[in-house]
């Protein structure tokens, strides 16, 4: 929620990528057994795909029958094209997508079951939550690339100029350090609106550490009249009533382009509570200031035990229209794209692609190979928050679901609720969005 949900700093790609043909020219050419060409769709840029393609120009080197293209689109057009030409016996065989959407993509008949022994191999390779998050009624849907989370960033140079020695670990301190840190245009910690992943996100951290839930264990019904969610929504509630929090600068999108973005590259913003794939356009955007960011765990609110971040990952899928021999000839690629003899060192292609992206890769092979780059300052927190990781629920009716909770939390955000009415009504709304998904 990409990132994304939820996305990555490919998703800033505005232009769609049409790259060695659409998925329009896949054809079915080769369907009975022969000659398969795939296309790959993703929501990439030009770096990633490049990448991509090399991958699949090497796969083919060993495998002359399937040839690899790619079709990229912008984040927010990826589940719609999926849907538009997914549906046709030559649209997109493989499919990056947001785990997400997938008990959906399986009612609908667009994702296909794993292969035993993909299946075999996915659950031997990767961890268990991940591999749950990939998983619909118990089987395998496709193999785990990447994993996502929050953590507490915040500008070390303000809270030197604040006079604040360290980042707080529980809400009291994020409360009065968000005060200090506000003065004329600088706020002291910001919220985001306007783009469904980045306004839930967020607050369903500071939920979990406050020992709170989206959903119930059935993910059948929400959680958010909850005493832990009244307790975050009141959090939200006094940084803006404080000034702590400016409205003014909160609007993002998936691109995560936006005063919320452009505040804190500016040194206008002391704290954000923010995804690790932002960091490539932090660095982008601060430049030398960049050495100015730090993170920290979440602050723990007052019923919560232990920091924790919601975590959200992505598979690569294969098209549950396509041919058996086209689905056949996917798996076969997807299982070197995510194979540890197909990158450097050790590594998979794919983690390379995602390391390229400055972000966390999910096969345990990976994780070690790739354990050096991880221990930056900005990661090694992240790295170390996946232990602790709530991962988002993955339900029927999920989407729906998170667009009925942003529209109360910017409600909240904006002054037009207050919190104890924003959770009542979001909760509604989420029963809602669940019950007419089943």
């Amino acid at each position: 929620m990409k990132k994304s949900l939820l996305a990555v700093t490919a998703l800033g790609l505005a232009t769609t990528l049409t790259l060695a043909g659409c998925s329009g020219s896949s054809g079915g050419s080769g369907d009975a057994g022969g000659s398969q060409e795939l296309t790959f769709l993703t929501h990439w840029g030009p770096d990633q795909v490049a990448m991509l393609e090399a991958a699949g120009a090497a796969f083919t080197e060993n495998h002359p029958d399937i040839t690899v293209k790619v079709q990229a689109v912008p984040f927010g057009n990826l589940l719609s094209t999926l849907r538009t030409q997914g549906a046709s016996a030559d649209g997109p065989a493989i499919v990056g997508i947001y785990d997400a959407w997938l008990p959906e993509l399986v009612r609908d008949g667009l994702a296909a079951a794993a292969p035993a022994d993909v299946a075999d191999e996915v659950t031997e390779n990767w961890p268990a939550g991940v591999v749950s998050a990939a998983s619909n009624g118990g089987d395998v849907y496709g193999i785990p690339n990447e994993i996502d989370l929050y953590q507490l960033n915040y500008n070390s140079a303000l809270f030197d100029a604040a006079g604040i020695a360290e980042p707080p670990a529980d809400w009291d301190a994020l409360v009065e350090d968000s005060a200090k840190l506000t003065t004329g245009d600088q706020q002291g910690f910001g919220l985001i609106t306007g783009w469904n992943s980045g306004v839930v996100h967020p607050f369903l951290s500071l939920l979990a550490s406050n020992g709170g839930s989206f959903l119930n264990e059935e993910g059948t019904a929400s959680e958010l009249t909850s005493p832990e969610a009244l307790e975050t929504a009141e959090l939200y509630e006094k940084l803006v009533a404080d000034g702590s929090s400016d409205p003014r600068k909160s609007t993002a999108n998936a691109n995560t382009t936006g005063p919320y973005l452009d505040a804190f590259v500016n040194g206008q913003t002391g704290m954000i509570v923010m995804a690790n794939w932002w960091e490539s356009a932090l660095r982008d955007g601060m430049g030398d200031d960049f050495e100015n960011v730090a993170t920290a765990p979440i602050p723990v609110g007052p019923s919560g035990d232990e920091s924790s971040s919601i975590s959200y990952s992505w598979m690569t899928m294969v098209n549950g229209k396509a041919s058996d021999a086209r689905q056949k000839a996917a798996w076969e690629f997807l299982t070197y794209l995510n194979g540890p003899d197909s990158g450097e060192a050790g590594s998979s292609a794919m983690a390379d692609i995602l390391l390229s992206m400055g972000i966390l890769p999910t096969r345990s092979s990976d994780l070690e190979a790739h354990a050096a780059e991880l221990e930056t300052p900005f990661l090694s927190s992240y790295v170390t928050a996946l232990e602790n990781a709530t991962p988002f629920p993955t339900v029927l009716g999920g989407p729906a679901a998170t667009d009925a909770l942003q529209r109360q939390l910017e409600a909240l955000v904006n002054g037009q609720v207050d919190a104890k009415t924003a959770m009542e009504n979001a909760a509604r709304d989420v029963d809602a969005a669940l019950s007419a998904a089943q």
